[in-house]
């Protein structure tokens, strides 16, 4: 049997770089031990945004870890020679809370309405009653809430620091933090409505026939037009060559 991957290694989809590593949570802890960094959780989708935004790009570019969070990502590695399993940013994520809730890491939340933070904090408290929550704030902030909420951040430090502002504000937000040097930072997109109840995940069937992106359609027809994106990864994939 194969050895397990565990160091990642750095690969690209349509240029865009994304780690291939056998198991994500190690490879966060491991980024953590060595002073942190941002992670970023990539899918087909984002693929193609980073294509056309420069900014998202060099976001992506410079982040230290790049899990291959959509089906499609994994499709696209497959056809490269490189076998790995879709790892979902939101289970990532939930295991670095319970991480932290069981080891004494500071961590902060930031984003989503007032409702769903508030939310938030009553079911994490009683699901993970270990959790030192240094920060939590809603995204629903005015320009001249945000610098000081960034102080508060850097002045903390966290260990770990998931924002739900939805792409590509949450990941050029984190990277443009002045003086951001230690703990994780991860964008987490619509995990903080999931964890508050008030969104449901696609159920682990359509998960497994990798048709996640109907449950959101159905869930938020507004999505239409960022999911015409996903014909134009595959296609875009399928004239690469290897």
């Amino acid at each position: 049997m194969a050895a397990t991957i565990t160091t990642p290694l750095r690969a690209r989809v349509l240029g865009v770089p994304v780690h291939v590593c056998g198991d994500v949570v190690a490879a966060a802890l491991a980024l953590h031990a060595k002073g942190g960094g941002q992670i970023v959780t990539l899918n087909a989708e984002m693929t193609m945004a980073a294509r056309a935004d420069p900014e998202l790009g060099a976001v992506i570019e410079a982040a230290e870890l790049v899990i291959p969070d959509g089906a499609g990502v994994v499709w696209a590695l497959g056809r490269q020679g490189r076998r790995v399993r879709r790892a979902p940013g939101i289970e990532l994520a939930r295991r670095l809370l319970e991480h932290a809730a069981s080891h004494g890491w500071r961590v902060a939340l930031v984003g989503g309405s007032p409702a769903v933070m508030a939310s938030l904090q009553r079911r994490l408290a009683a699901e993970l009653p270990g959790l030192d929550l240094v920060v939590a704030s809603h995204g629903y902030l005015g320009p001249a809430e945000w610098p000081p909420l960034q102080r508060q951040l850097l002045a903390a430090p966290p260990d770990l620091v998931l924002v739900a502002l939805g792409v590509p504000r949450q990941e050029t937000w984190i990277r443009g933090l002045p003086g951001r040097r230690s703990g994780l930072w991860m964008g987490v997109g619509g995990s903080f409505d999931v964890w508050a109840g008030s969104k449901k995940r696609a159920p682990a069937w359509m998960g497994a026939l990798q048709i996640e992106w109907l449950y959101r359609l159905v869930q938020e027809p507004s999505r239409w037009r960022r999911m015409l994106a996903l014909p134009e990864f595959a296609a875009a994939v399928l004239r690469q060559r290897g």
